[in-house]
């Protein structure tokens, strides 16, 4: 009788992971953004967008009007200072660091700094679930932390196919979900945020049309979503474009207008 958990364990622990849904994407929109931005956080509420933009020496964070496209407030940091991920939660707006592991904190209203916090390591990627601050730090695990206390709630290892998935960078989240760019690929991930598997792949190759690159031109990096009417926005480091995006499975024939 007690060989039978064993053996229904052993049973669990050989079956496949579920298959990573594949999708390609179709451009639905396009805003002009300022390709100057060397986007690592984006974030859209009440009709703002938020963009961290990173770099020794000229990182800052800034705050448009998203339907005019106009800069309404920018806030330069300190130039040993590179910023990373951004979100917002309740009346603040929260800004990673990279190297310096620090999480900056600025009033949502006025974009004034108010403190910061120290972090165990780097500062890549950065939501919230509405409960916890979610940052990602490059490798293959994603931290929950408490906003008012600063300790960890938990943290998860991010898996695809049963092997762990490194290089998580730019987050969101998504109808209970936290999207993810892979650092220096092209595409997205969604991660289920209770096991850390990634259930879904986003394929984003030649979003960006080769007669919109330069030289400075970087890579994919910035996913938000506008609560209004759900809409997926992404972009990239350098990009002179934000694209609103629909999915499309790659289960299906793509149209002419997908990739």
């Amino acid at each position: 009788m007690r060989r039978a958990p064993l053996i229904l364990l052993c049973l669990l622990l050989s079956l496949p992971a579920a298959a990573v849904e594949q999708y390609g994407y179709r451009v639905l929109e396009r805003k002009p953004h300022d390709r100057a931005n060397f986007v690592q956080g984006l974030e859209i509420q009440d009709g703002k967008l938020y963009v961290s933009s990173g770099n020794y020496g000229q990182s800052r964070l800034m705050r448009y009007d998203f339907a005019s496209g106009e800069l309404e407030v920018s806030k330069r940091l300190h130039p040993r200072l590179f910023a990373e991920g951004l979100t917002l939660f309740g009346n603040s707006i929260y800004q990673l660091t990279w190297r310096e592991r620090l999480l900056l904190v600025f009033d949502r209203d006025t974009m004034e700094p108010l403190r910061t916090h120290p972090l165990p390591g780097e500062g890549w990627g950065l939501t919230n679930n509405g409960e916890h601050l979610i940052y990602s730090d490059g490798s293959d695990r994603l931290f929950f932390l408490d906003p008012a206390t600063q300790q960890f709630a938990r943290t998860v290892t991010v898996t695809e196919n049963g092997r762990p998935l490194r290089r998580i960078n730019e987050l969101e989240w998504i109808d209970g979900k936290i999207w993810a760019n892979v650092w220096q690929t092209e595409r997205v991930v969604v991660i289920d945020p209770d096991t850390g598997v990634v259930t879904a792949s986003i394929d984003l190759r030649d979003l960006l049309a080769t007669s919109d690159r330069r030289g400075d031109t970087d890579v994919l990096n910035g996913i938000a979503r506008d609560p209004v009417d759900g809409a997926i926005w992404v972009t990239g480091k350098r990009w002179p474009w934000l694209y609103r995006i629909e999915l499309v499975s790659k289960n299906r024939p793509p149209s002419a207008e997908s990739r």
